[in-house]
């Protein structure tokens, strides 16, 4: 069975990465795997979370590039979010 060959591994990789998990886990992107479409708001959060924490360790030590990348991924991503909570404590 031929497999495509996987992607290079660089810090934008594993940003994109994390920002397509935690797509997904808002039903935003389905799952590459099943083709399905399924919410789970805590590991999204969780995600995020795991993001923001890259974010603050990286501090000081990386490019402008990789900063501004993750700066609009955590911005895009939280933001997201809270409409997505908002939505649903509108339907409960």
């Amino acid at each position: 069975m031929a497999t495509d060959p996987l992607p290079t591994i660089d810090f934008t990789t594993f940003v994109l990465s994390l920002s397509h998990s935690a797509l997904m886990h808002m039903g935003e992107a389905p799952n590459p795997e099943t083709n399905a479409v399924d919410t789970d708001l805590a590991l999204a959060r969780q995600t995020i979370d795991l993001l923001g924490m890259l974010e603050e360790k990286t501090k000081g030590n990386l490019t402008g590039l990789e900063e501004r990348l993750l700066g609009q991924v955590l911005f895009d991503l939280r933001l997201l979010f809270v409409e997505l909570e908002r939505r649903e404590s509108a339907t409960h």
